[in-house]
C-alpha cells in the first residue's frame, strides 16, 4: 500500500473532496430527491401523500429499515416511464460528479416498479442511457446491478429475471435488498445459482440489520463476491478472519446505519475498526436522498465524527477501486490517479 504523508486535520476536509473516489453502494431510486418526486408526479398525474418538498423531507425520520421502506417505495410510485429513470439517474451522476466520484456501480428495483405495470425495457433502458451519457459528458463509468426484493419470494425473482434477460447487455450483476430480518440468504439460493450460472456479479445485502450468520449464508450459500453493510461482521471473529483472508468486500453506508438506528451515534460507527482489522471496506451512500447526504457527505461527517486523516482516506478510496467491477485496467488507471491526488494535494501543502 501507498505511504500516506500525513495531512493535517484541518485540511482533511479538502482532501476527502478531491480524491477520486467509486461509489458501490447506490440504489438509484434512493437517490431521487422529494424535488424531483413532485416533479415526475405533477408530469404523470400520480398522486402522492405530501402537501409540498418541506412536508416530505419531515417524514424523513426513520426508526428502522422497514420505516425507510416504507417511505421509498412510495416515492418510487412517480416513476412511469424510461425519461423519468433516465431523469432519475442523470441527476445522481451530476451530484456524483461533484464528489469526484469515477466510477459508480449503480443498484435498481425492478420489481418495485414492474408491479406497477412499468415495462422492464423502460426501467433498464433509461437507466442505461443516464450511464451511457455520465460516460461521455462527465467521465464517470457505471455499471447497473439488478436487485432482488428479498421480502417477496424466489418465483417473483426468477420472473424478473426472466424478464431482464432480453436487455443483460445493459446490467452486469444481481444483488438482494429491502427487508433484510427474517429474509434470509438462502431464500433466493436457486436464483442465484442460475445467476452464477449466467456469468453475472453476484452481491448481497446482508449484515446491515440482520445477524452475521447471514453474512455466512450469503458467501456460502449465495457465492457473492461482496458484502452489502456486513456491519454485523464485527460480531463474529471467525467472520471477520474470513473476510480479511479472503478480502472480500464491505460496502458500508455510514449515514444510512445512523439514520436507520443501526447506529446511535456517527461516533460509534465501526467503519474504521473494520477497517484496521484489515477488511477491505468502502464508504457509500446508500439512499442518499433520504439519510442526508451523498458519498462526500457520509466521508466528512465520518472522519469528524471519528477523527481519521489522510491514511484511512487513502484505504478507503483505494478499496472502492479494488472491490469494483472495473477491468485491471481500469482500476490500475484509478490507483494511479488516486496516488497523484495525494501527492499533489501534500506537495501543495509543503
Amino acid at each position: 500500500m501507498y505511504n500516506v504523508h500525513p495531512v493535517p486535520l484541518k485540511r482533511i476536509p479538502e482532501l476527502i473532496k478531491r480524491m477520486p473516489k467509486a461509489e458501490l453502494h447506490i440504489h438509484i431510486e434512493g437517490s431521487l430527491e422529494p424535488e424531483l418526486i413532485f416533479k415526475l408526479a405533477k408530469k404523470n398525474n400520480i398522486a402522492i401523500p405530501y402537501d409540498s418538498v418541506q412536508a416530505l423531507r419531515a417524514a424523513y425520520a426513520f426508526t428502522n429499515l422497514q420505516s425507510f421502506l416504507d417511505i421509498y417505495y412510495a416515492g418510487a410510485s412517480v416513476l412511469i416511464n424510461e425519461e423519468d429513470f433516465y431523469e432519475m439517474a442523470y441527476a445522481y451522476f451530476l451530484k456524483a460528479a461533484q464528489d469526484h466520484v469515477v466510477h459508480a456501480e449503480l443498484f435498481f428495483d425492478p420489481q418495485t416498479h414492474t408491479i406497477r405495470g412499468v415495462p422492464m425495457q423502460a426501467i433498464i433502458e433509461g437507466l442505461s442511457r443516464a450511464c451511457q451519457q455520465a460516460q461521455q459528458e462527465l467521465g464517470i463509468t457505471s455499471c447497473l446491478i439488478l436487485c432482488f426484493l428479498r421480502h417477496l419470494d424466489e418465483d417473483d425473482a426468477f420472473k424478473t429475471l426472466e424478464e431482464a434477460l432480453p436487455f443483460r447487455q445493459h446490467w452486469v450483476g444481481v444483488g438482494l435488498d429491502s427487508s433484510e430480518v427474517g429474509h434470509p440468504p438462502e431464500k433466493f439460493a436457486k436464483v442465484f445459482a442460475k445467476c452464477k450460472e449466467l456469468g453475472f456479479k453476484l452481491v448481497a445485502h446482508a449484515g446491515e440489520e440482520g445477524p452475521p450468520e447471514y453474512i455466512w449464508s450469503a458467501l456460502d450459500v449465495l457465492g457473492v463476491q461482496r458484502i452489502d453493510h456486513g456491519v454485523q461482521s464485527i460480531n463474529d471473529p471467525e467472520l471477520i478472519k474470513r473476510l480479511r483472508a479472503q478480502r472480500i468486500p464491505l460496502t458500508v453506508c455510514p449515514l444510512s446505519n445512523l439514520k436507520l438506528k443501526v447506529f446511535e451515534e456517527l461516533s460509534q460507527h465501526n467503519a474504521a475498526k473494520l477497517l484496521s482489522y484489515g477488511l477491505c471496506v468502502t464508504l457509500n451512500s446508500d439512499d442518499p436522498a433520504y439519510f442526508g447526504g451523498y458519498i462526500n457527505e457520509n466521508f466528512l461527517q465520518t472522519f469528524e465524527a471519528l477523527g481519521l486523516g489522510a491514511k484511512e482516506a487513502y484505504a478507503f478510496a483505494h478499496n472502492s477501486f479494488e472491490a469494483s467491477f472495473m477491468s485491471v485496467a481500469q482500476k490500475e488507471k484509478c490507483f494511479h490517479d488516486l496516488k497523484v491526488c495525494f501527492e499533489s494535494f501534500v506537495e501543495n501543502d509543503a
